[in-house]
């Protein structure tokens, strides 16, 4: 994932900064990158220009789904540590580091090319994970194809290092692509190869101390290169326009590689992390994604999501954007996308995890705003999940079972909602305090549905439904609380609809109620 944070400038300061190329135009069969010609792809709708992707529509599948699990999982779960372990380990100063010299050995003598072996995901089950997920609600899947690591999860045509000869020896986007669609599920891969090439740059460095002042780590060996990359002199200094690499070789084959991903699962969804990446050969890519996707279907149903973070390109109009651990404010007017992850990216023994009674508040949040919930449900490096995990699917599966009326198919209403509690806008601000006064709000076949986020007690006042608001000028008909099996007392003042609550509710968390109009 795109981590910004404070823990990036451990080491930072051996790397230099790069500029990021302004983004090509025009048409694949003009045009030429760093003097190649552009990838062909084969003719449709799409083309590589930004007016033809502008052209997008998002489809009606992912505005009614609202929520997705994704699978955040890989050979960097094996040291236990969290994300971004593989370009950690190569930085001296940084607690990753330090853990693999104790674990593990010196990075000049034992790197990450050797622990990819020990990833074997023994207790992976897709079939059995993919029952929970279901049950909890979630109506997409979303499987890592490729990580920073440039690991790839998949069978793959161009790139040895793949999970398929190394490591588990099986297909692990395959298996869970057959598992999503046994099941229903719109399914999805993710794509980070973009960052890798300036994100792994410190593979190539060395310690400057001793005693191993100057000798190399092992991502400086040629034997390796197609693993490591060649990168010598554009790392990754913690800033947008660093995240991608000016390398039109590198361009050509992320091009081969995810083309190859798209091509061999068909995804119904595309995630980078990060903006669009390298120009046209990104556009050409995304073209692809969407020309493939009409002629499986007889219409466009794939979805692109990337970030409007100054990596890359972003055109709000051309795919669907993506806020990791954060949230846009208000409704915005085209659908668009959280991710997060209920614990850190990566198995961690020490990261905390979120709460279901906060995951169920985020996903309540989100939709009334016209969004989608990508959550990452953390998985240990042998596949099966922690006890966190379990139980936060078990409660969703409870929830979902009494509240799904009021989350899938619906819609925004004409505000998101009212409350004490807002959550500030952007990237890596998901934290807030919900309680049960905050409402938000979303509609489906002529009701209006409002969600608490937190559990009431002794009555709900939304002063937003207050005779003679501006909203709806209707009388409220009729109020249900969902699960509950008998009527509940409600009315309409000069302040407030107020709604009288049963002694026991009907779910944890957060109650909806389903309300009518005259």
């Amino acid at each position: 994932m795109v981590t910004l944070s404070k823990r990036d400038m451990l080491g930072i300061s051996a790397m230099t900064a790069f500029g990021f190329a302004s983004p090509a135009r025009g048409r694949p069969q003009v045009e030429r990158e760093g003097g190649l010609p552009l990838p062909q792809i084969p003719a449709g709708r799409f083309d590589s220009s930004i007016e033809s992707l502008k052209t997008y529509r998002t489809p009606d599948w992912f505005s009614d789904a609202k929520f997705g699990i994704w699978s955040h999982w890989g050979p960097q779960a094996v040291p236990r540590q969290g994300d971004w372990y593989a370009r950690f380990m190569y930085v001296p100063g940084h607690p990753h580091y330090d853990h693999h010299r104790k674990n593990y050995g010196h990075p000049t003598e034992y790197g990450y090319k050797d622990l990819l072996p020990l990833w074997k995901a023994e207790r992976f089950d897709p079939e059995a994970l993919m029952e929970k997920y279901a049950a909890a609600g979630a109506m997409y899947f979303v499987s890592m194809g490729v990580h920073h690591d440039n690991f790839d999860l998949w069978d793959s045509r161009h790139h040895r290092w793949n999970a398929v000869e190394i490591g588990p020896r099986r297909d692990i986007v395959g298996e869970w692509q057959k598992a999503a669609r046994r099941r229903g599920l719109r399914f999805g891969v993710s794509e980070h190869l973009g960052a890798s090439y300036t994100w792994w740059h410190p593979n190539h460095l060395y310690d400057q101390f001793w005693p191993k002042l100057g000798v190399s780590y092992d991502g400086a060996d040629p034997k390796y290169a197609d693993l490591y990359h060649d990168n010598r002199d554009e790392p990754f200094r913690n800033t947008p326009a660093s995240w991608y690499t000016r390398n039109p070789a590198f361009h050509r084959k992320w091009f081969d590689r995810i083309r190859d991903l798209v091509d061999s699962y068909q995804p119904d969804l595309l995630y980078s992390d990060g903006g669009l990446p390298f120009g046209a050969v990104g556009r050409s890519l995304v073209a692809h994604l969407f020309n493939t996707s009409i002629r499986r279907t007889g219409r466009l149903e794939a979805v692109y999501t990337s970030k409007d973070t100054g990596s890359g390109e972003f055109h709000k109009e051309a795919g669907v954007q993506d806020v990791e651990r954060g949230v846009l404010q208000g409704i915005n007017p085209l659908p668009w996308q959280t991710d997060t992850s209920n614990g850190d990216w990566f198995y961690s023994d020490s990261h905390p995890y979120k709460s279901s009674a906060q995951v169920v508040a985020m996903l309540a949040d989100i939709i009334s705003k016209n969004g989608n919930l990508l959550l990452n449900v953390v998985q240990y490096p042998d596949g099966s999940l922690p006890p966190q995990s379990e139980q936060l699917l078990i409660d969703l599966a409870a929830w979902m079972k009494v509240n799904s009326p009021a989350i899938h198919g619906t819609r925004p209403w004409k505000i998101h909602g009212e409350g004490p509690t807002e959550t500030k806008g952007g990237m890596f601000s998901e934290q807030s305090d919900y309680v049960a006064k905050d409402i938000r709000f979303t509609t489906k076949g002529g009701k209006l549905f409002a969600i608490t986020l937190g559990e009431p007690a002794g009555q709900v006042a939304i002063t937003s439904l207050a005779q003679g608001n501006p909203h709806e000028a209707r009388r409220v008909r009729a109020v249900r609380l969902l699960g509950h099996p008998g009527a509940v007392a409600f009315r309409q003042t000069g302040q407030a609809l107020v709604i009288d609550l049963p002694a026991r509710l009907p779910a944890r968390y957060a109650s909806a109620f389903e309300i009518s109009f005259a």
